[in-house]
């Protein structure tokens, strides 16, 4: 069950678009809140408000914030949608924030995206890795990110896009079913996939849910399982699936060591088409548990591996000012992750051709 207290607003650390961050006193003394501006309007300092402090207390890492529910100094707050769409639908926070589909008539008839490289990756931290491979070959290409609701729904809370489209490494997002917040909205993956192909213009998509992926220690229950049904719509609608594998060396949990039972169950069971799965050409004993993993578990057979040297990953990072933390390690501490998400990077660039005239902006 959720969990509400009430406070005031002490400080303003920071606001960018779609978020603040403040400081409450809930009573006793300041305490981190984020607010999100689609759905509560901006707070001000001093101002009284109702948060919602059940990640705190539930310890959690990546949503350890206090989320400001309410701002007492308002009677109501009313702010018009772009259309009739709307997300977290019959909650008392649902939100209007239209959507692509019922705007663009161009893409009423679409059931194609054209050959697009799409990468699906289950952790949203190996995002940057994707991107950074991608323009690292390819200057050029048109890089657009879908965040998925499987975890995190507010594009607005990711540090880590933000940076990206500062850094010009993500050209622009869609978000997708009840994630909210991207340059474009759409209501499901296949949408979602069409909007980035024929409206943003991409000519590499990755897909990825945001921060806060779940998982339970059991073989079905993580919310990484999406990434067999996003290759298949991949599939479906003509693109080229790419799975980023996720795995790892310095995860203490066996369940994630080498090839993550994530990446293996979402091909093995998820994912009914054949797709390819990008392998980072590492080296050494890694390479070898990579490479047994992936045959124990038949992924060998029933996808294209598709081998791939990746690109100097960690120094990429470096480069374009990148600080990667994830599962709470900096990315130095277990480069396979990122070295795996680079090498599906390469396969999507090989899979480009040509770049594509541009249209718009």
């Amino acid at each position: 069950m959720p969990s509400f207290r009430s406070g005031r607003v002490t400080r303003l650390l920071e606001q960018r678009a779609g978020l603040q961050r403040v400081e409450v006193d809930l009573g006793d003394g300041p305490e981190r809140a984020y607010v999100l501006l689609q759905l509560t309007g901006t707070v001000a300092l001093g101002d009284r408000v109702v948060v919602n402090t059940t990640a705190v207390e539930l310890g959690l890492g990546t949503g350890g914030w206090h989320v400001v529910h309410w701002n007492l100094e308002r009677d109501g707050w009313s702010e018009k949608g772009p259309g009739h769409i709307i997300k977290s639908r019959y909650t008392s926070l649902q939100a209007d924030v239209g959507s692509s589909e019922e705007h663009l008539e161009s893409l009423a008839e679409v059931e194609s995206i054209d050959g697009l490289p799409v990468v699906a990756a289950a952790l949203h931290s190996q995002l940057p890795a994707v991107a950074v491979a991608v323009k690292e070959r390819r200057p050029d290409a048109r890089v657009v990110y879908v965040m998925t609701d499987g975890a995190g729904l507010p594009l607005a809370l990711s540090d880590l896009v933000c940076t990206l489209r500062e850094r010009g490494l993500v050209d622009a997002t869609v978000t997708c079913g009840h994630a909210f917040g991207g340059d474009y909205e759409a209501v499901s993956i296949f949408s979602a996939l069409a909007v980035s192909r024929h409206v943003a213009e991409a000519d590499v998509a990755v897909v990825a849910m945001g921060p806060g992926i779940v998982g339970t220690n059991t073989r079905l229950g993580f919310s990484g399982m999406e990434v067999g049904p996003t290759l298949d719509a991949v599939a479906a609608l003509g693109g080229v699936p790419i799975a980023a594998l996720r795995a790892s060396f310095a995860d203490p949990r066996p369940r994630h060591q080498g090839v993550s039972h994530h990446s293996v169950t979402a091909l093995r069971l998820a994912c009914r088409e054949r797709v390819l799965v990008a392998f980072p050409l590492i080296g050494g004993p890694g390479e070898d548990r990579l490479r047994s993993d992936l045959a124990a578990a038949g992924i060998d057979a029933r996808h294209e591996v598709v081998e791939v040297a990746p690109p100097d990953v960690l120094g990429l990072f470096v480069q374009h000012g990148l600080d990667i933390v994830s599962m709470g390690r900096p990315a130095a501490d277990d480069p396979v992750l990122f070295q795996a998400a680079a090498a599906a990077g390469v396969v999507a660039v090989d899979a480009i051709g040509p770049v594509r005239g541009r249209t718009g902006p």
